[in-house]
């Protein structure tokens, strides 16, 4: 029975170990961070939103990297998955413990907008790197290869026209994010039902929130809305989103469903990630459709949807996104998008880790 330890921090990233396990024989056995069975710890217990919110887990997060550390000598291999704070580290000192274990980078850090000295690091400290964007493997010499977007394993829902018959609205799933976003998100969703008549207004909740209460996170204003835990079904129905930047935004871009991207960090974060990472854009979906028209991703000229960010986030703005998108031709840039990032990534994956399995 092979023993993986993983490290999957983030909710994007346990949705995509889902998909990958499901390509894997079954005899496999997961340890380490991760939503699910013989977890060391959940995912949700590294849910910190910026820079000051590190420092105050500090001692928790050096305690948990001591402990994988340790917990890799059972492992025959190790799969990292994003979070590279955490885990280029760790991959260094399982290496200095065990030279010889195979350690696959799947989902890889965004070197291509800032930190680009990582990715001398990941070919240093790993044996294969999984690429899930095409243009992301020209940062590395050797041991990167394009997998193709795990997204396209697991949306099942796809547009063939923009037309719809709700409005969905994502305000994240941290609880800074909410408490940022929600709000302004009850205001735009009120305006628009007086203005536009009823339309079904429906708020997608991160599935790990279930058997939470709802109104101690998001407010009594929930009642406004419909809940849905699916967000993939939520956005093939919706006739116009509004979401907070992560990949929700990419989601909603390959499903078909026009959105305004919203964001609002902390201001000294906000300031702090302008000096580290140039980027005009922020949303994924834009960022891809800059590589897709041949321009440096997040620094092109071209853009798929609007991003309203830090003090251009108002009520004002959303509405202004929402009545002046051009729609068919958003729809049909999304189509171009979706046929640039191809095929899903799971089975090439679990192709990969049974061969790294079967050199140590």
């Amino acid at each position: 029975m092979p023993t993986i330890l993983v490290s999957a921090l983030e909710a994007s990233s346990n949705v995509h170990l889902e998909e990958l396990r499901r390509n894997l024989p079954k005899d496999y056995r997961f340890i380490g961070v991760f939503e699910g069975e013989d977890a060391l710890y959940s995912p949700r217990e590294f849910s910190v939103m910026g820079f000051r919110d590190v420092i105050g887990r500090l001692g928790f997060l050096l305690k948990a990297h001591k402990e994988m550390v340790q917990l890799a000598k059972q492992a025959d291999m190790v799969l990292l998955m994003d979070s590279s704070s955490f885990n280029i580290p760790l991959a260094k000192k399982i290496k200095k413990q065990d030279p010889y274990k195979k350690i696959m980078y799947y989902i890889l850090p965004q070197v291509w907008a800032w930190k680009k000295w990582r990715a001398k690091s990941l070919e240093k400290y790993c044996d294969f790197l999984g690429a899930i964007l095409p243009f992301e493997v020209g940062y590395y010499q050797k041991k990167a290869q394009y997998v193709g977007h795990p997204l396209l394993d697991e949306i099942k829902y796809y547009k063939k026209d923009i037309k719809g018959e709700t409005l969905v609205f994502m305000p994240g799933s941290r609880k800074s994010e909410i408490a940022k976003i929600f709000p302004l998100f009850v205001k735009v969703a009120q305006i628009l039902e007086q203005n536009e008549g009823f339309k079904r207004r429906v708020l997608v909740v991160p599935s790990f929130f279930k058997g939470l209460d709802l109104k101690a996170l998001y407010g009594e204003d929930i009642q406004l809305f419909e809940i849905s835990y699916d967000a993939h079904k939520s956005l093939f129905e919706a006739e116009f989103a509004f979401i907070c930047s992560g990949t929700a935004t990419l989601e909603a871009a390959l499903i078909g469903t026009p959105f305004a991207l919203a964001y609002r960090a902390k201001t000294m974060d906000f300031l702090i990630a302008r000096i580290l990472v140039n980027l005009h854009y922020i949303g994924l979906a834009n960022i891809f459709y800059n590589a897709l028209n041949d321009e440096t991703p997040g620094l092109g000229e071209s853009q798929l949807h609007p991003e309203l960010i830090q003090h251009f986030l108002s009520v004002e703005g959303l509405l202004k996104a929402y009545e002046e998108m051009d729609r068919e031709r958003y729809f049909k840039e999304s189509l171009r998008l979706r046929e640039y990032l191809k095929h899903g990534s799971a089975k090439k994956i679990a192709n990969e880790m049974a061969f790294l399995l079967n050199l140590t």
